[in-house]
């Protein structure tokens, strides 16, 4: 019978990054705030040693060493919203009808899109932070996840149905997602 390998993989931590591993649930802390995922997974442990994350598997699979490169990911993912934070920015467009985009009490709101006499209102997410510069939209989060919610509600909020997109192009777009523009 062959002995099967364990697959190691090391994260470092940031100096200015604290975690904590319980029972599957990463918890990451900076300065930005603190970041909490959880990983469970009965084929992969992790444990922190010496300013280390360590990732084990006792299985040498494929599907090990895919699950391992996820979870590696998404900690630096959390590590780097705890030091840097999570950045989308998205452009107000209207051509058609002139828009207005205003924050109000945690929630956003749109008036007169398209000549609408109501207006469309979100509701932000805990953890976002969302500013309004000219007509451009900023949203700043320490999650990830959270920054890219609130970024595709918003443009999910001005959505137009029923006309021809290259002749309607009014709306609010995603521009750059966490520092990466789109084309």
């Amino acid at each position: 019978m062959t002995e099967q390998k364990r697959i190691n993989e090391e994260l470092e931590l940031l100096p200015e990054v604290t975690a904590r591993v319980e029972k599957g649930i990463v918890t990451m802390t900076g300065p930005k705030g603190e970041n909490q995922k959880n990983f469970f997974n009965p084929l992969i442990q992790i444990t922190i040693k010496e300013n280390k994350l360590i990732l084990t598997s006792k299985r040498f699979t494929k599907r090990e060493k895919k699950l391992l490169g996820t979870f590696r990911a998404h900690l630096k993912n959390l590590m780097k919203g705890a030091t840097e934070g999570h950045t989308y920015k998205l452009k107000i467009c209207s051509s058609h009808f002139p828009m207005t985009v205003s924050l109000n009490n945690n929630e956003l709101i749109v008036k007169n899109f398209f000549g609408g006499k109501h207006p469309r209102k979100l509701k932000i997410k805990d953890g976002a932070e969302v500013k309004i510069n000219g007509s451009d939209i900023i949203i700043n989060s320490c999650n990830k996840e959270t920054a890219g919610q609130v970024a595709a509600d918003i443009e999910s909020l001005t959505r137009i149905t029923n006309k021809d997109r290259r002749i309607f192009q009014d709306g609010i777009y995603i521009v750059e997602k966490d520092g990466k523009g789109i084309r």
